[in-house]
């Protein structure tokens, strides 16, 4: 008896000590759908052998990211593998073992080897082994064996360019953090315009803006940021090469402001000026023209397969003007299929109820709110589906309603695309193509920049990319998954974040014998660092003239002396902001500047001077004292100005004195 203990004590401590020897699942997001661990790791020789032609172009992007990130070089070839190899090959569909247009198998031994059935899945397994190399200073990979792919096709990301000029260097960069992780639609909003309350309730100094070239409508395009037609072909080429699809729209007829504006007729004096005219002969020839001046030719502005042609809110108070909604949103559907496009609209046909006919076979339909659309009566009628709930997963930066940041936690906890408000499908519904979430700039001239909605944007990318991908499968807590996110990179060359001292411990460096005279470039820093953070220095100003520069970088001026008043203030996106102090000419201080996503904080010699927080503007209902009034966000002229700064540390500027004992953290002591 005691020697059958014995044998299975010992059996039970080497199954123990071998599941202790197995690797356990590799962080990435999204979360990989299976694993199955080995032991021990996978060292790389520096070798890429590219077994099918096909994937040539995605092991170059690899090597050139791996690069970027690690600065290694990888050599490709197409011999046989050796130990240490990286190995990419295309295969045939296993019935027994799917793997789909995007999935991917990743097995790690000698070799680390990829295969998949298309490019795309290919590469989305690049983004999983530069996200797993990172994690280690060796780059190596746990052996073991991923296959791994999306529970939704569709998983994207729509951000507002209409009622906010979004450079286009920005949307490159958005797209190489889609693709890090593996979110492969982006749906770029170029028309739109402000609420009229917050501009005197005078639609015609109320903002509005359609910001990409016309050669038809000249005059139309933006005059405060816009893109020209070979850039947007260019940024599309670039998005497909990393597998992100471009969805632009033209959203009309309403949110349309910007098409009165150019062409006043056009607009609705019964609805509001935002309203084109449903009832104008000459409606429907314009917007024909407008769509077809992107959309045809062997080389169209819109290259993509799906174009949005908006059809969100337009009152349905008329049943009269409901038909002639119904009867447009059909003929745009039509109007774009000519020229070879699939057609996505808002959902608007619960609201817009009639009896027009608006075609729905091929036709995507954005489900994000079920009052204006109910998700079951649209899978009814043979719509697919995007599901983009309101309530969920809409950022309105600094608005006071929706959401100023995701409620990550509830999403990555309690979510999936599925839930459509109320309404829950099964995962997998075949009419359901997948997930989105928003970033709408309602209150245009809020002080919020392209860094903060970024700084929005990043926590909800992550969690919205496991939640499309992954599904119900995550196995992660959500304090270990939004922990362990913050320690991966954007994406390759990426900091929008500003992270230049880590991206997750606490880092202070200091100068103490530097001097840092006028014009000097600071590139052993970077090009600034954002939140939280402190900067201090000592300054000794010879001169305060207004409009020195003590800091600056592309994003941002701190300025010595404010070029309207002499304050030491900051500068970003044309928006200014003083501190209500003046440096003294000939004294030696030091200076103190800390950020966060909030504020931005001045320190004298050590002592608080004063914190710039969010002002509120405004505050007056555009319905207050009337009978019935309600508390409709959308009707209180209430603005939350931010007065945030990502800190610019890319050089000094035109000042007369010096700066010394600079000290930078990344944290606010």
């Amino acid at each position: 008896m005691k020697k059958i203990l014995t044998l299975i004590l010992f059996l039970c401590s080497t199954l123990f000590a071998v599941a202790e020897r197995v690797n356990s699942k590799p962080f990435v997001v999204p979360e990989l759908t299976s694993w199955q661990g080995g032991e021990g790791n996978f060292l790389p020789s520096g070798r890429v052998v590219v077994k099918s032609k096909q994937l040539r172009a995605v092991a170059e992007k690899f090597a050139a990211d791996y690069r970027t990130l690690f600065g290694r070089s990888l050599v490709l070839t197409s011999g046989q593998p050796k130990e240490g190899d990286f190995v990419f090959a295309l295969q045939a569909e296993n019935e027994k073992e799917p793997l789909g247009k995007e999935g991917y198998k990743l097995s790690v031994g000698t070799t680390a080897s990829v295969s998949a059935v298309t490019e795309q899945g290919a590469f989305w397994a690049t983004r999983t082994i530069l996200q797993i190399s990172e994690q280690t200073a060796s780059r190596t990979l746990p052996r073991g064996t991923a296959v791994d792919l999306p529970a939704y096709p569709l998983r994207g990301f729509m951000i507002d360019c209409g009622r906010k000029y979004i450079p286009m260097s920005y949307l490159r960069q958005l797209v190489s953090v889609m693709a890090y992780y593996k979110m492969n639609c982006l749906q770029v909003h170029l028309n739109d315009n402000g609420f009229k309350q917050y501009f005197g309730n005078d639609w015609s100094k109320t903002q509005a803006a359609f910001r990409l070239e016309s050669d038809f409508f000249p005059g139309l395009t933006a005059k405060d940021g816009s893109y020209t037609k070979k850039e947007f072909i260019d940024f599309q080429i670039e998005a497909e090469k990393q597998f992100v699809e471009i969805i632009p729209e033209i959203d009309v007829p309403a949110h349309s402001l910007a098409f009165s504006h150019y062409r006043p007729s056009l607009g609705s004096e019964e609805y509001g000026l935002d309203h084109l005219d449903l009832n104008n002969p000459h409606l429907v020839p314009f917007l024909d023209s407008l769509f077809t001046e992107y959309c045809q030719g062997p080389r169209p502005v819109f290259r993509g397969k799906r174009v949005h042609i908006g059809t969100d809110e337009y009152s349905n108070k008329d049943k009269a003007i409901v038909e002639k909604f119904r009867a447009l949103t059909d003929h745009l559907i039509r109007h774009v299929e000519k020229h070879g496009k699939q057609a996505v609209a808002w959902g608007a046909l619960t609201h817009a109820k009639g009896d027009t006919p608006v075609k729905s076979d091929n036709v995507v339909m954005q489900i994000w709110y079920n009052g204006y659309a109910d998700p079951v009566k649209m899978k009814e009628l043979g719509y697919q589906l995007i599901s983009i709930p309101d309530g969920y997963v809409y950022i309105v930066p600094a608005a006071g309603y929706y959401y100023d940041y995701l409620n990550c936690r509830w999403l990555y906890e309690g979510w999936t695309p599925a839930q459509i408000g109320k309404v829950k499908f099964e995962d997998g519904d075949p009419s359901l193509l997948g997930g989105m979430f928003a970033v709408w700039n309602d209150h245009v001239g809020n002080g919020i920049t392209v860094k903060d909605i970024h700084h929005r944007v990043m926590p909800a990318l992550q969690t919205l990319s496991v939640k499309c991908w992954t599904a119900t499968k995550t196995s992660l807590p959500y304090e270990e998954f939004s922990h362990r996110a913050l320690y991966l990179s954007e994406a390759p060359g990426v900091d929008e974040l500003a992270r230049t001292l880590g991206r997750n411990t606490r880092t202070a460096v200091e100068y103490p014998a530097l001097e840092l005279l006028p014009n000097s470039t600071l590139d052993w820093f970077g090009k600034e660092i954002g939140y939280d953070y402190s900067v201090s220095f000592d300054l000794h100003a010879e001169e305060v003239n207004p409009g020195n520069v003590l800091f600056t970088s592309p994003n941002a001026t701190v300025y010595l002396a404010s070029p309207n008043g002499g304050k030491l203030a900051f500068e970003r996106e044309g928006y200014l902001n003083e501190f209500d102090y003046v440096v003294p000419k000939g004294k030696k201080v030091r200076l103190t500047i800390q950020g966060t996503n909030k504020e931005t904080r001045l320190l004298v010699d050590g002592r608080f001077r004063q914190a710039l927080y969010p002002l509120t503007i405004g505050g007056v209902s555009a319905n207050a004292g009337a009978a019935g009034a309600t508390a409709d966000p959308y009707s209180a002229a209430k603005m939350y100005y931010q007065r945030t700064l990502v800190f610019p540390l890319q050089k000094t500027g035109n000042f007369k004195g010096k700066i010394s004992r600079l000290s930078v953290s990344n944290y606010i002591p």
